[in-house]
């Protein structure tokens, strides 16, 4: 079996460095393996989970640099196979609502798991209490990532989302993705602009070229982000100091990339309402 292209899912110029240079390049190698043993995306999540488990037990170990090093490349290797799992389901068809959720949830337990390895190896009060709210900030940081970028991808091929997506079956998935698409009703004016234009995949790579800085802005609240500012942290001796930047640093990076993907879209409304200046019409 050959390797597929690139499906052009992401557009790089969005994309995280490390996904460009380290990440994904390592996935797409390890991707021609995997197709010729057959192995499912589902598996590849889960086993990206365990080599998150193990990055958490080494940073349990934080005092030590050797185990924060360790902590680090395993949470690398867990980046590798979260990349891997996406190209797999492309590849193979397979990607399904279900699949997406376990993904998520395999993501999310991966920084569980980490959050309560370094509570547990502080033990205070004020540990736990900081890695509760973390955490909580984390799940809906990511979410509200995750939904902005989707939203973003789709809008580059001219696809507008004016109908509700259909609902899942599954109560689990129900809820994933009502706070990953909690911010759907902000965008709508733009998503209905988009369906009404004259040309909305030119539309759309207008609406692009804008929005690339606003989303990479919100890149900062990336996974690969979050490996990173854990590493340093166990590596300075101050694991509680990523927990701080999380509920305060990365909660403001939310608020302002939101706000300001928000009035990138405000931009493209009907011509009497925001194409004066010059900015071209998208509509008939």
């Amino acid at each position: 079996m050959t390797t597929p292209p690139p499906d052009g899912s992401r557009d790089r110029r969005i994309e995280d460095p490390s996904n460009r240079w380290l990440i994904h390049p390592s996935a797409r190698a390890l991707l021609p393996f995997a197709l010729r043993a057959r192995v499912s995306a589902n598996a590849v999540s889960l086993t990206g989970l365990a080599i998150g488990a193990g990055a958490a037990w080494a940073y349990s170990h934080w005092s030590s640099p050797v185990a924060a090093v360790a902590g680090l490349l395993l949470s690398v290797g867990w980046l590798i196979a979260d990349g891997l799992d996406g190209m797999i389901a492309r590849a193979t068809g397979t990607a399904s609502p279900l699949g997406r959720f376990l993904d998520g949830v395999c993501d999310h337990g991966v920084f569980i798991l980490i959050y309560l390895a370094l509570a547990f190896s502080v033990n205070t009060a004020e540990g736990w209490v900081l890695a509760v709210v973390a955490g909580i900030a984390h799940g809906v940081q990511s979410s509200l990532y995750e939904g902005e970028r989707t939203r973003y991808h789709r809008r580059l091929k001219g696809m507008a989302e004016v109908d509700a997506p259909p609902l899942s079956a599954n109560p689990l998935v129900r809820w994933y993705d009502a706070l990953a698409g909690s911010v759907g009703r902000l965008a709508r004016p733009f998503e209905t602009a988009l369906a009404d234009s004259s040309s909305p995949e030119r539309m759309g790579q207008a609406y692009g070229a804008d929005a690339v800085a606003p989303m990479r802005f919100l890149s900062l609240l990336s996974a690969n982000v979050r490996v990173l500012l854990i590493f340093l942290a166990c590596l300075a001796g101050r694991p509680a100091l990523f927990w701080w930047l999380e509920i305060v640093a990365l909660t403001a990076i939310a608020a302002i990339g939101l706000v300001w993907h928000r009035r990138v879209e405000q931009r493209f409304g009907p011509p009497s309402a925001s194409h004066g200046g010059g900015r071209p019409s998208f509509f008939a």
